[in-house]
C-alpha cells in the first residue's frame, strides 16, 4: 500500500485536500482506529484514507449502528474518544441511536459524516438529509463544514468538546466539495479553549468545607457512586476517600468497576434490580453523598419517597445535574478528581461498624431468599446467575464484560466480579438492544491485551448479529456468550408481574446461533445441561480467537430483587 507523504504540521504551508487535512488532524489527536462504512458522499475521505493504512486502522463494520456502538466500546475501554465514519443520508441517520446512547451515557465519540456538495444543500439531492438538525438533540455539539479551510478548526473543536468536562458525542458533517477542495494547510493545532465554553465549573472551597462538616457529623453516611468517577480517572481518589471516612458505598450500573467489587466497603448495586440493602438503607441514612451520578429514575424510584430523611451532598462536573432530580443540601461542583482529594483532606478518619453491619444483615436476607437459589440452583434448568458465577471463577474478575440490554444485563451487572476499572461496558441510560456485539468489538480494539466477553440475550444479539462479519474479516478475539431464554425476557417478566401473564409478542424464535457463527468462520457450541457448562465456558475463554457459546436458560426465570415502577426504593421486592 502506498505510504502517504508526510504533511508539514509546522508553519510551512502545503496544498492539501480537505480529506488529507482531516486525517492529519486525526494523527495529531492520536487516533489509531476508525470504525466506518463508506459511501458516495464520504468517498473522498476514504480515498485519502487509502494512503494512511500504515498509520490509522480502519474497521469496516456491517452497519453504521455497529460502527458507532464499536466506537463507544473503544472509548469506554480505552478512555480515548472513539471515531466513526458514515456517509450521508441513511448512513448518517443510522448513527442516531448510537449518538443518543453516547450522549446519555457520557461517552466521547467523534462522528464524521459525508454530505452532498454544498451547492446541492436543501435541494433534496440523492442521499441528502439535514443531519445537523436531526442530530442536534443527541449530540453534545455538531457542525457542518462547507469549505476545506474550516476542517482543522472544526475537528480541533470537536475533539476538545467530546473529551472535556462531561464527555459526549460530537458530529462534524463535511460536504463533498470541502473534502475534495485543495487549500493552504498550515498544520493542525489541537484546541485547548473555547470562549463561553467552561467544561469544568470552578470548585468552591466553602462547599467542600460544608460537605466535610456534614460528613464528619454523620452517624449513618452512605455514598452512591457512578460513572463520573471513571470518566474523571478518579478511582484512586475515590478509594482513598471512602477508606478514610469509612463510609459504605454502592454503585450505579455505569459506576460498576470504579471500586473493586470485592472491596469491604463496596455494598453492591443500586436501582430497580440492585441489591436489597443499598436500596432499603438509602431511606435510612442520615447523609447521602452522590459522586458522579445523576439520580436517574431507575436508581431513585419515586422521587417523593426517596431519601427524604437524609441531607444530600452531590459531587458532579455537570452543574445541570445538581438539583435536577434531587435537591442537594450541599452542591459540590467540579471534577471529582479535584474535589475528592479536597474533601478527603477535611474528613475525619472514621469507621461505622454498626451501620455497615446493617448492610451485611440485608445481604444475608437477600442471599437466603434470592442469591443462593440463583447461583446454586437445584432445579435442572440453568439460571443466568450460575453462568455468571462460573464465568467469574474462570476469569478471576479480570475480564471486560460487555452486556446488551435485558434480564441478562441485570444478572451480569449484579453478579459479575470486577477487579479493574473500565471493565463494565453496557448501555445504561438508553437501554439499547443490539449494543453488546459491536461494543465488544470496539472494547477489544481499545484494550487488546484484555479478555473481552460480550453477553447478550437471544433478542438483542439478533439486532446486530451481522457484526460477526466484522469479527471474521479482522480476525478479532471476542468471546460471545448468548443467554437464551426463548423470550424477550425483561418484557415478559413485566407482563407476568404487572399484566396478568398476558404474554403479548414476547415469544421469539432464533436461529441455531453456533451454526450462524460457523458460517462466519467462528467456532461455537450450545449448552443446556449443567454438567457441561463449566467445560464449555472454559473452552470459550481458552480458544485462540473468537468463540460463540449459547447457553439455554430457564424460560420464565425472573430477576429479583426488583423495585416495581411507581414504587419507592424501600419497597423493593425479593420475590
Amino acid at each position: 500500500m502506498t505510504q502517504a507523504a508526510p504533511i508539514q504540521t509546522a508553519t510551512a504551508r502545503k496544498q492539501v485536500s480537505g480529506s488529507q487535512a482531516l486525517l492529519e488532524a486525526f494523527l495529531t489527536e492520536g487516533v489509531d482506529t476508525i470504525f466506518g462504512y463508506p459511501g458516495g458522499a464520504i468517498m473522498p475521505i476514504y480515498d485519502a484514507l487509502y494512503d494512511y493504512g500504515d498509520k490509522i486502522n480502519h474497521i469496516l463494520v456491517r452497519h453504521e449502528q455497529g460502527g458507532i456502538h464499536a466506537a463507544q466500546g473503544y472509548a469506554r475501554s480505552s478512555g480515548r474518544p472513539g471515531v466513526v465514519f458514515a456517509t450521508s443520508g441513511p448512513g448518517a441517520t443510522n448513527l442516531v441511536t448510537g449518538l443518543a446512547d453516547a450522549l446519555i451515557d457520557s461517552t466521547p465519540v467523534v462522528c464524521i459524516t459525508g454530505q452532498v456538495f454544498a451547492h446541492l444543500l436543501g435541494t433534496d439531492a440523492f442521499q441528502e438529509t439535514d443531519v445537523i438538525n436531526i442530530t442536534t438533540p443527541v449530540t453534545k455539539w455538531n457542525c457542518q463544514v462547507t469549505d476545506a479551510s474550516e476542517i482543522p478548526a472544526a475537528i480541533a473543536k470537536a475533539f476538545y468538546i467530546a473529551k472535556s468536562g462531561r464527555p459526549g458525542p460530537v458530529l462534524v458533517d463535511i460536504t463533498k466539495n470541502a473534502q475534495l477542495q485543495m487549500f493552504d494547510f498550515e498544520g493542525y493545532t489541537p484546541c485547548e479553549h473555547i470562549r463561553s465554553y467552561r467544561p469544568k465549573p470552578i470548585v468552591r472551597q466553602e462547599y467542600i468545607e460544608e460537605a466535610a462538616a456534614m460528613i464528619n457529623a454523620a452517624e449513618r453516611p452512605f455514598v452512591l457512586f457512578g460513572q463520573g468517577v471513571i470518566l474523571g480517572n478518579a478511582e484512586a481518589e475515590f478509594k482513598t476517600f471512602i477508606e478514610k471516612s469509612g463510609i459504605p458505598a454502592a454503585w450505579t450500573i455505569l459506576g460498576l468497576g470504579a471500586l473493586p467489587t470485592g472491596h469491604p466497603l463496596n455494598v453492591g448495586m443500586l436501582g430497580m434490580h440492585g441489591n436489597y440493602a443499598p436500596n432499603v438503607l438509602t431511606n435510612q441514612c442520615d447523609v447521602l453523598i452522590a459522586v458522579g451520578m445523576r439520580f436517574d429514575d431507575r436508581v431513585t424510584g419515586r422521587l417523593d419517597r426517596y431519601a427524604k430523611q437524609a441531607k444530600i451532598i452531590h459531587l458532579d462536573i455537570d452543574p445541570a445535574e445538581i438539583d435536577k432530580n434531587i435537591k442537594a443540601d450541599v452542591p459540590v461542583w467540579g471534577d471529582c478528581k479535584e474535589t475528592l482529594p479536597l474533601l478527603t483532606e477535611l474528613v475525619q478518619q472514621k469507621s461505622h461498624p454498626e451501620w455497615l453491619q446493617r448492610f451485611h444483615d440485608g445481604d444475608k436476607q437477600e442471599y437466603e431468599q434470592v442469591i443462593h437459589n440463583e447461583l446454586n440452583p437445584t432445579d435442572p434448568v440453568l439460571t443466568m446467575g450460575e453462568v455468571i458465577k462460573i464465568l467469574n471463577e474462570l476469569t478471576g474478575g479480570d475480564a471486560i464484560i460487555v452486556t446488551d440490554v435485558g434480564q441478562h444485563q441485570m444478572v451480569a451487572n449484579r453478579y459479575a466480579k470486577m477487579n479493574h476499572t473500565r471493565s463494565n461496558i453496557t448501555s445504561g441510560g438508553l437501554g439499547t438492544m443490539g449494543f453488546a456485539l459491536p461494543a465488544a468489538i470496539g472494547a477489544k480494539m481499545g484494550a487488546p491485551e484484555r479478555t473481552v466477553v460480550a453477553i447478550a440475550g437471544d433478542g438483542g444479539i439478533q439486532m446486530t448479529i451481522q457484526e460477526l462479519g466484522t469479527i471474521q474479516q479482522f480476525g478479532m478475539n471476542v468471546k460471545i456468550l448468548i443467554l437464551n431464554n426463548q423470550f424477550l425476557g425483561m418484557v415478559r417478566q413485566w407482563q407476568q408481574l404487572f399484566h396478568e401473564r398476558r404474554y403479548s409478542f414476547v415469544n421469539i424464535t432464533s436461529p441455531d446461533f453456533p451454526k450462524v457463527a460457523e458460517a462466519y468462520g467462528i467456532p461455537g457450541q450450545k449448552v443446556s445441561e449443567r454438567e457441561h457448562l463449566r467445560t464449555a465456558l472454559q473452552t470459550m475463554l481458552e480458544h485462540d480467537g473468537s468463540y460463540l457459546l449459547e447457553v439455554m436458560t430457564g424460560k420464565e426465570n425472573n430477576v429479583f430483587p426488583m423495585v416495581p415502577q411507581g414504587c419507592g426504593v424501600a419497597e423493593i421486592r425479593l420475590s
